[in-house]
């Protein structure tokens, strides 16, 4: 296979292996590497020679770090419809990996973001190792967790995801462990022998001997403040509660929010509490779709982007730029339904169960 290939798709033994195979972009997804998984999932599921599957990324510095954010700018940027193709095709695999019907072990070595989160956090035997950095930051460039990190953050313990996906704090194994976002620790030095011994025996029986104790993290100690803080009903309120605790690191959380987009720190609470009350996950993939469809066309995408990935000046110019200015009419556009044709129409919720393996 050629190196140049963005996913690289092999059979070793047992395993189907997927490689994100873009180092120099730290394996950003693009639109074609989406529909790549997609075609290597949907062979394997049916094919008896491939009992296991695992994902991993090329390079040193992490498995994915998201979308491919500079297209997502452009497209926003000439009022295109790209983005919304490409959302539309990921958010269907990441529904495709939640569902799959064999063992999905997702390697989530350095830094899983976004999108990164997307192909990994939905599977079924999640690694983690210390350099895992897992985070959704999409609040700091204008947008709102999507490719179902709100409805894995909604189902955080407490109010740990609303603190995640409000301030995209990033957070290692052990955190990543207790929010749901993982299931088990590996060093990362043993990631390559587990591969190899996934490619032999069963997915049980490989990750027997690599299993142990994450590093200690940091967010069971925090778990006062941030249940109290983050349980308000708006994020004017979520803020004055942080800046009351009297607590440091609640006071740079707070210090952290008032940089985000305010639309998108609104709109992102919104749908953490839609995606507590919507049920599976394909419903929750269908609103956020909504919501980043919406985002299209929100000066803040275009601006937040610029800042941080184009212009890098880190000073975004949001509009509107404060929190009170937001009002109810601006969050619930995000969420308006997109009509029939436009809707990202997912399994009906009567035919969703869980698929044991």
């Amino acid at each position: 296979m050629s190196g140049e290939e963005e996913v690289l798709v092999r059979v070793e033994g047992r395993a189907g292996r997927l490689v994100l195979n873009r180092p120099k972009a730290l394996n950003a997804l693009s639109h074609a590497m989406v529909l790549r998984i997609e075609e290597a999932l949907t062979a394997w599921r049916e094919d008896p020679a491939v009992e296991t599957v695992v994902i991993s990324g090329a390079g040193e510095r992490g498995l994915c770090a998201g979308g491919d954010i500079r297209a997502i700018y452009e497209d926003a940027r000439t009022g295109g419809s790209a983005s919304a193709d490409f959302w539309r095709d990921e958010y269907r695999l990441n529904a495709l990996i939640a569902r799959y019907p064999k063992p999905y072990v997702a390697l989530m070595d350095g830094i899983v973001m976004g999108g990164g989160v997307g192909v990994s956090a939905h599977g079924a035997v999640r690694i983690v190792t210390e350099r895992s950095r897992v985070a959704m930051p999409e609040t700091g460039i204008g947008f709102v967790p999507d490719v179902g990190g709100t409805y894995l953050l909604a189902l955080a313990p407490g109010e740990l995801g609303t603190h995640l996906a409000l301030t995209g704090a990033p957070v290692g194994a052990a955190d990543a462990l207790l929010c749901g976002l993982a299931d088990h620790f590996v060093p990362s030095e043993r990631l390559g022998a587990l591969a190899a011994d996934l490619a032999r025996v069963p997915v049980h029986d490989a990750l027997t001997p690599y299993v142990g104790p994450a590093p200690d993290g940091e967010l069971a100690s925090h778990r006062e403040w941030i249940d109290h803080c983050y349980a308000a009903d708006t994020v004017e309120e979520v803020l004055a509660r942080l800046l009351a605790s009297g607590v440091p690191a609640a006071k740079e959380a707070a210090a952290t929010l008032a940089a985000k987009s305010p639309t998108a720190l609104k709109v992102t609470l919104a749908a953490l509490r839609g995606a507590r009350r919507l049920g599976p996950l394909e419903r929750v993939l269908e609103q956020e779709y909504r919501v980043s469809c919406a985002a299209l066309s929100s000066p803040d995408l275009v601006e937040g982007i610029r800042a941080q990935v184009i212009d890098k000046d880190r000073a975004p110019r949001w509009s509107p730029a404060r929190l009170a200015e937001v009002t109810e009419a601006d969050t619930a556009r995000y969420f308006a339904p997109l009509g029939d044709r436009n809707e990202l129409a997912l399994v009906s919720t009567d035919s969703l169960q869980e698929v044991p393996w």
